[in-house]
């Protein structure tokens, strides 16, 4: 039986390697969603544009106008001198913020009194708009700490120290790249697997794979395998690409991170094997692949927490497998996840995975009958 299932093994490694298609869904992917999700698609906000109307124009007023100019996150400061100028550029999308500062800023400060500063956001981009009010805020504050006369500053005060465990300078760059091993390896899983028995049909050579002395389940083992090894090797590339080339510490243990990764691509490629067991041609398993893909990465707690999502799809979330991988993943890599949690993730891929191989040997039967 082993030397059935090997050499059918043995021919699908290189039915993958001679298509063309397949090659570059092993190789292209990869590189190009690295690149992209890395660096393209972060969700921190820099190099904005502002725009400052000075109604005051004095020390106070040019010291808090300075502070948004030497920050980090603002690229290019405008000051006008008219409301309509400060208007036109926010309703033109030049700037995505304004700070109007009113001509009474600085006698208030002197005075003691409250000091208004008028911040005007675009909201038509809302989630820029609420991290650029953190960063504007927190520079507003820090500035009323250094400036307000000393008199303000002897009234008590709550001192809050942040501390930020796990991703410590918290660079979305790290989250990103940890989430792509796993979203990765659930490409290539899916996509290699569903095109495995629909290549078959579409090339005619699956009629001569049903005459062979090859049993339903040792075409399954011998169809899942290949797969399995191809998306392996890819999360080890991404693993090396995060710890080597990103910088990013892997605090856990690798042979949790393997058997995590074992447990879920093999759910991956049972789901794979049940779209390329229901498709006839490779361009329906690519449109069924993705059909999976899309929703499970929004159902993940990648790209948005499973937390804000509503009831039904938190519940819906349970049925998702890299929802669990991913919690692995990020933990091994962050805070050395101990093998007891990592287990609780785990169970769930496991049976995941035993139910999707079965759905997928049983449409194989199916079809063969």
């Amino acid at each position: 039986m082993w030397n059935r299932i090997f050499a059918l093994m043995i021919k699908e490694f290189h039915s993958i390697w001679r298509d063309p298609r397949s090659r570059a869904l092993i190789f292209l992917p990869p590189l190009v969603q690295l690149c992209i999700f890395a660096f393209a698609a972060t969700m921190e906000v820099k190099n904005i544009d502002m725009v400052i109307w000075d109604q005051d124009k004095t020390y106070y007023s040019r010291e808090l106008s300075e502070r948004f100019q030497n920050s980090v996150w603002f690229r290019k400061i405008y000051y006008v001198q008219d409301e309509s100028h400060f208007l036109r550029l926010l309703e033109s999308q030049k700037v995505m913020m304004g700070m109007n500062i009113q001509n009474n800023f600085s006698r208030n400060i002197k005075a003691s009194k409250k000091a208004e500063v008028q911040l005007i956001f675009d909201g038509r981009q809302t989630n820029v708009s609420q991290i650029l009010s953190g960063y504007a805020t927190e520079i507003v504050n820090q500035y009323q700490k250094d400036v307000f006369l000393s008199g303000f500053n002897d009234l008590p005060r709550v001192d809050i120290r942040t501390r930020n465990w796990f991703n410590t300078s918290l660079m979305y760059l790290h989250y990103t790249v940890v989430s792509l091993v796993a979203t990765l390896a659930m490409i290539a899983g899916t996509i290699l697997t569903a095109l495995s028995v629909a290549r078959e049909r579409e090339i005619g050579t699956f009629d001569q794979l049903i005459v062979s002395p090859l049993r339903p389940f040792e075409i399954l083992i011998g169809k899942t395998i290949p797969p399995l090894v191809i998306a392996t090797i890819i999360a080890t590339f991404m693993l090396l690409m995060a710890v080597f080339a990103f910088g990013i510490p892997f605090s856990g243990s690798l042979w949790l991170f393997y058997l995590s990764t074992l447990v879920f691509l093999l759910s991956i490629v049972g789901i794979g094997l049940f779209v390329s067991s229901l498709c006839k041609t490779q361009q329906q398993a690519i449109l069924g692949s993705f059909i999976f893909q899309m929703p499970a990465m929004l159902m993940s707690g990648y790209i948005a927490p499973i937390e804000n999502m509503p009831v039904f799809f938190q519940y819906l979330t349970y049925a998702n497998p890299i929802r669990f991988y991913l919690v692995i993943v990020k933990g091994l890599f962050f805070k050395n996840m101990p093998w007891n949690v990592v287990f609780e993730n785990l169970a769930p891929m496991f049976v995941m995975a035993l139910i999707m191989l079965y759905c997928a040997y049983w449409v194989f039967k199916r079809n063969l009958d």
